[in-house]
């Protein structure tokens, strides 16, 4: 493809075309401020590349996602989350001794230190638990320092993968005053996390297979996407050459958003506002539609896929599945279902492409799975960490890599005196 051409101020300039492996074609302005004295201004950075990348593809108007190139429909069938984990972070899927071994040093990693118990005992009672999250990620660069060799980094990104479970379960515990229980070593990453998170001392708790599986299948389809605000943060952060613990605590951060992360929560708060109104949902999908109210429907509708979410797809039978199984009674799930119904089948949704999106099913998946409203976006978080890991490190490994430093147009006072 030839380049493309600017007129600027009566001059014709020529910039170069990349187009990426799937035929996305990007106009490369590396050099445009020192040809031009000119930048392109872009809020939100919804129309600028802010990297070449070899891990997620997105195609919104389609409505595909693939991992390394792998279908998200096929990881999700046939994919173990710490499979997943390996193909991100690492480019191909293991071997199965490389698995093995990648499992066993999850495993060998899972315990934190014993004086970080401390840190817990210093949050107050009421800690939000994404706050407990992100401050104690961080706090891990003290006690693992930075490597200058790939061996080191590699060791912190397994000590990371393996304690970030561990630490997201004890946030929990310490949120509700329960006594931390420790990881185990038979039992699967997703397991051992709901172990952690609903055992207690003295009583016997074996993890429902359906709800393993269940979060194993969450995990893998909130595991990278591409882009977004958390993930450039922590790229961005990354590229100032911050360690892995601070980058990854400073993407925590950005997910923490109910812009971002937290949507599925607020798809529960949504339905219990439904639920408390006298669950008149019929009055509110009303309201959704009057260009006059500023009511929204939460979980509905996705800024990148024009198309139904691919992820939402999957997370919809497995829905269906889940609540037929476990027999769960709540009434804010049956709003849901009767939300859903009308977005599937009203030509108002339809027309605009407003169909139930991720955000929408694992919302309702962590409610039937008993996972309290203020450990949703740890649960994004815990799945997002491989897809964040692999983003810093192909960032850190890229030769021609730079801080980032975006530019702005000034539009303040001119010169004047003090």
């Amino acid at each position: 493809m030839g380049p493309a051409k600017l007129i600027l101020d009566g001059n014709e300039y020529e910039l170069p075309v990349v187009v990426g492996s799937e035929g996305e074609v990007g106009i490369d302005i590396t050099k445009l401020r020192a040809v031009t004295g000119a930048i392109t201004l872009d809020p939100g950075y919804g129309n600028t590349g802010s990297c070449q990348s070899a891990i997620t593809f997105i195609n919104g108007e389609e409505g595909i996602l693939q991992y390394r190139g792998y279908p998200i429909e096929e990881l999700a069938a046939r994919g173990r989350f710490v499979e997943i984990c390996y193909l991100l972070i690492y480019g191909d899927m293991p071997s199965p001794q490389e698995l093995d071994e990648f499992r066993h040093q999850l495993t060998y990693h899972s315990l934190i230190h014993e004086d970080m118990k401390k840190f817990f005992e210093g949050f107050p009672p009421k800690a939000h638990p994404m706050a407990v999250l992100l401050s104690m990620i961080s706090s891990l660069s003290s006690y693992y320092p930075e490597s200058d060799n790939g061996e080191g980094e590699d060791l912190n990104i397994i000590r990371l993968l393996a304690k970030a479970k561990t630490i997201a379960a004890f946030s929990y515990k310490k949120s509700i005053g329960q006594p931390y229980i420790y990881p185990r070593n038979d039992l699967s990453y997703p397991g051992d996390f709901l172990h952690m998170m609903f055992a207690v001392p003295a009583e016997e708790y074996v993890v429902p297979e359906v709800l393993e599986q269940t979060l194993n299948l969450l995990l893998i389809l909130h595991a990278d996407h591409e882009q977004n605000c958390s993930t450039s943060t922590v790229r961005m952060v990354g590229s100032s050459q911050a360690n892995l613990f601070a980058s990854i605590s400073a993407g925590i951060g950005a997910l923490w958003g109910p812009l971002h992360g937290g949507a599925n929560q607020k798809v529960i708060q949504m339905l219990q506002m439904i639920q408390d109104d006298g669950a008149d949902y019929r009055k509110y999908v009303k309201m959704a539609k009057d260009k006059n109210s500023d009511f929204r429907l939460m979980g509905f509708g996705h800024r990148v896929y024009k198309n139904f979410d691919p992820r939402a797809k999957i997370l919809k039978a497995q829905s269906d599945k889940v609540l037929s199984q476990i027999g769960v009674t709540d009434p804010l799930l049956d709003i849901a279902r009767d939300l859903e119904q009308v977005a599937l089948e009203d030509d108002y949704f339809i027309d605009r492409k407003l169909y139930p999106n991720v955000d929408f099913y694992s919302g309702i998946l962590y409610r039937a799975m008993g996972i309290p409203t203020n450990m949703f976006t740890v649960m994004f978080a815990l799945g997002r960490l491989p897809g964040w890991i692999a983003q810093w490190k192909e960032m850190r490994e890229n030769p021609q890599g730079r801080i980032y430093r975006p530019r702005q147009i000034y539009t303040g006072e001119t010169q004047r005196s003090f």
